[in-house]
C-alpha cells in the first residue's frame, strides 16, 4: 500500500511511465524562458522529429519540477528511442495551470524552432492535466501540430472535472462529517489551508481510512462506487481533492461552484444525501479562470486518445467520453480515436502500450488508414 501510493502520487505529479531505461541524450538543452524552466533532449539518432510533452498535475509546494527532475528523461524513453526529440516547460506555476501550461509549451516550440529549426514533424503529448493541455493546444493551435496523443487527460471542461471534485467533498462531509475539511474551511482563504507535504499522503489517508472502518462498510463502499473509485482508493483521493480545491480557492480568490440547487442521485440514500450535503454558495465567477483554452471538441487533427479502464482522479466518462460527445457535436469524428488498456489506475500504462498508441498516430499522420479504436494490450 506504501508503494502503491507514492508511485500513484509520484505519476500525478510527472506524467511519467515507470520502470523505462531511456538511451543516454545526445544532447539536452535546459533553462528558462521568462523566468519559466525548460528542458529539451535529444537521441544520438534525432530524426529532425519533436514532441512537445505537457506534464501532469503538480500540487502546489512540492519540489519536484521537469527541468530538475532526474526520472524525466527516462520517462520520455518511448518518444526518445523512435528519434523524436522531446521538450517540457515546467509552467509558470503549479497546480491548476491549464491556461499557463498551454502558453508555456507553446513559448518553447517557437524557442525550439528558432534555435534547432522547424521539425518536419511536432506532436504534442501529455498526461493527466497535460493530456488536456495538449487537447486544448490541438483546438486552438492545430495548424502547428501534426497530431496529438492525450493519455489519461482531464479531457472535460475543466469546470465540470473540478465540480466532480467539489461534490464528492459536499456529499462525503454530509454522510461522515469531521473526517476531512469541510468546504467552507477549504474556501476560507483566512483558514490554513492543507500541508503539501508529500511525506504526509500515506499518514493522511491512513487516517481517513480507519475513521471510515468506524462507519457501515457497505455504505462507505456504495459511496465510493457512487463516484467510481474503488473503496481502498476513497482516502487518498479525498487527500488529493482537497489539495486541488484549496489551490482553486487560492487562484480564483474564492469558491467558483454553487450547489444550493443541485440534487442529488444515484446514491444509496438519495433523501439523506440531499438533506446533509455541505451547500455552499459561489463567491467568484469560475470563467475568470476556466474559460481560456476551455473545452470546444474543435479538432482538425489527429487524436489518439489512451484511457485506462479504471481511473481513480479522470474516470473515463470524464476522460473520454465528455470529449467523444463534443468532438461528434462539432462534426470532427474523422479525427479522434479513443484506444483503452485494462490499467487499473490513473494514467497506469505500460511503455509498450504507450509506443502502440503513439506508433497508431505516427502511421495515421503519415497516411495511413485511420487506427481502429479499441484494446490495447
Amino acid at each position: 500500500m506504501i508503494k502503491w501510493i507514492r508511485v500513484f502520487f509520484l505519476s500525478v505529479l510527472l506524467g511519467l511511465t515507470t520502470n523505462v531505461l531511456a538511451q543516454s541524450p545526445a544532447h539536452v538543452d535546459s533553462g528558462a524562458l521568462d523566468g519559466v524552466g525548460y528542458r529539451i533532449v535529444f537521441p544520438a539518432n534525432w530524426q529532425h522529429k519533436l514532441v512537445m510533452y505537457a506534464h501532469g498535475y503538480e500540487a502546489v509546494g512540492t519540489p519536484i519540477r521537469q527541468s530538475q527532475n532526474p526520472q524525466w528523461i527516462q520517462g520520455m524513453a518511448v518518444f526518445l528511442d523512435r528519434g523524436f526529440a522531446v521538450a517540457a516547460s515546467d509552467y509558470a506555476h503549479q497546480g491548476l495551470a491549464l491556461v499557463q501550461g498551454v502558453d508555456d509549451t507553446e513559448k518553447l516550440r517557437h524557442y525550439f524552432n528558432e534555435k534547432y529549426g522547424k521539425p518536419d514533424t511536432t506532436f504534442i503529448a501529455g498526461h493527466s492535466m497535460g493530456g488536456g493541455i495538449t487537447l486544448s493546444i490541438i483546438e486552438n493551435y492545430g495548424e502547428d501540430y501534426d497530431g496529438g496523443l492525450p493519455l489519461c487527460p482531464l479531457s472535460s471542461r475543466i469546470y465540470v472535472q473540478t465540480r466532480k471534485e467539489f461534490d464528492l467533498y459536499a456529499t462525503f462531509n454530509g454522510l461522515y462529517p469531521g473526517i476531512v475539511s469541510s468546504l467552507n474551511q477549504i474556501f476560507d482563504l483566512n483558514a490554513d489551508g492543507p500541508g503539501q507535504e508529500s511525506g504526509t499522503m500515506y499518514q493522511r489517508a491512513m487516517e481517513i481510512k480507519q475513521q471510515l472502518a468506524a462507519f457501515d462498510t457497505a455504505g462507505v463502499q456504495a459511496f465510493a462506487r457512487k463516484f467510481n473509485l474503488k473503496p481502498d482508493d476513497l482516502p487518498f483521493v479525498l487527500f488529493f481533492d482537497e489539495r486541488v480545491l484549496r489551490d482553486l480557492a487560492e487562484k480564483f480568490g474564492g469558491n467558483p461552484f454553487d450547489n444550493t440547487n443541485t440534487l442529488y442521485s444515484g446514491f444509496d440514500n438519495d433523501l439523506e444525501v440531499n438533506q446533509k450535503a455541505e451547500r455552499l454558495m459561489a463567491t467568484v465567477d469560475p470563467e475568470t479562470l476556466f474559460a481560456p483554452y476551455d473545452r470546444t471538441g474543435n479538432i482538425n487533427k489527429p487524436i489518439v486518445l489512451m484511457h485506462t479502464i479504471y481511473d481513480q482522479l479522470i474516470p473515463p466518462t470524464y476522460g473520454v467520453d465528455n470529449f467523444e460527445n463534443m468532438v461528434h457535436e462539432q462534426g470532427k469524428d474523422e479525427f479522434f480515436v479513443v484506444k483503452y488498456t485494462n490499467g487499473q489506475g490513473h494514467c497506469n500504462f505500460t511503455p509498450e502500450q504507450t509506443g502502440k498508441a503513439f506508433d497508431a498516430l505516427r502511421s495515421w499522420v503519415r497516411g495511413a488508414v485511420k487506427p481502429q479504436p479499441g484494446f490495447i494490450e
